[in-house]
């Protein structure tokens, strides 16, 4: 595997009036393509700081950043957006789904801002990433008419059907019940499996125990960089998963995968 991540050294330090406030203080790093990682950390420990500079939400103030080959920390306002636009799926706590459109509307709906995408391939490729978080029959459901856990499966079909080069999820189970929580990191595992990058931010043990790899952050640094023993394996028996919630477990053949893109050679060309 190549190098997905490639961190050193990165600070970022914030101005309060005459006062610094240091919130990572030199954190060093990589992870590889294909892995699935969590960030740890309790409030205040620098992980949200962490995950913005990750996902190009903000730049650090000293260090170096490389996503899939690319300085981040040496790009300008327009190509950091570009490279969230086309290198970075997003899954957020919130869900932040339009409610007056349908699922197919809101996963299709990042593929209107990249532009030079037809109506037509836009409904397919949102269909297939519907089909493959396992809501290929709730198309046509609006938020409200799905369960959280299924709201939160179109969120993840949304930030996929870019084919970001990393999928970051931050807390993507906080409001979410424990069986649903259960359910959307089974298919952040599955989806893991089919090479696609994770890192996953979250304060809960439970959460980050899915990971292959956990990164804990205190004090604005890196305090640990353990593997779990296993990822955990939690019993939904069976029943108890409403029809079109449980998708993603136990159907791999049914549903498509996603086809990577080739690794581009140049920022430029990337962009």
């Amino acid at each position: 595997m190549d190098t997905m991540i490639h961190v050193r050294e990165l600070r970022k330090t914030y101005q309060m009036g005459e006062i610094e406030v240091p919130a990572l203080r030199g954190i060093s790093f990589d992870i590889q393509r294909g892995a699935f990682v969590a960030i740890m950390g309790p409030s205040g420990s620098g992980k949200s700081t962490l995950m913005n500079l990750l996902g190009c939400l903000d730049t650090p103030t000293n260090g170096q950043y490389r996503l899939d080959g690319l300085p981040v920390e040496q790009l300008d306002r327009n190509l950091l957006a570009a490279v969230r636009n086309r290198k970075i799926g997003f899954v957020f706590q919130q869900f932040n789904l339009l409610p007056r459109q349908t699922a197919l509307e809101n996963v299709a709906l990042p593929l209107i801002y990249l532009g030079g995408v037809s109506a037509e391939e836009r409904h397919a490729r949102a269909q297939q990433m519907l089909e493959l978080v396992g809501l290929g029959d709730r198309l046509g459901h609006r938020p409200k008419e799905l369960s959280g856990g299924q709201q939160q499966r179109v969120a993840i079909a949304r930030a996929l059907i870019t084919q970001p080069a990393l999928l970051l999820a931050d807390e993507p189970t906080g409001n979410l019940d424990s069986r649903s929580s259960v359910e959307i990191m089974r298919l952040f595992e599955e989806l893991n499996s089919q090479g696609i990058t994770v890192v996953l931010v979250t304060h809960e043990p439970d959460i980050a125990a899915h990971a292959q790899r956990v990164l804990s952050v205190y004090d604005g640094l890196l305090a640990s960089d353990t593997t779990p023993h296993a990822r955990r394996d939690v019993h939904v028996p069976a029943g108890s998963i409403r029809n079109g919630d449980a998708g993603a477990i136990g159907q791999n053949k049914r549903r498509p995968s996603i086809v990577r893109r080739p690794p581009v050679m140049s920022m430029r060309r990337a962009l």
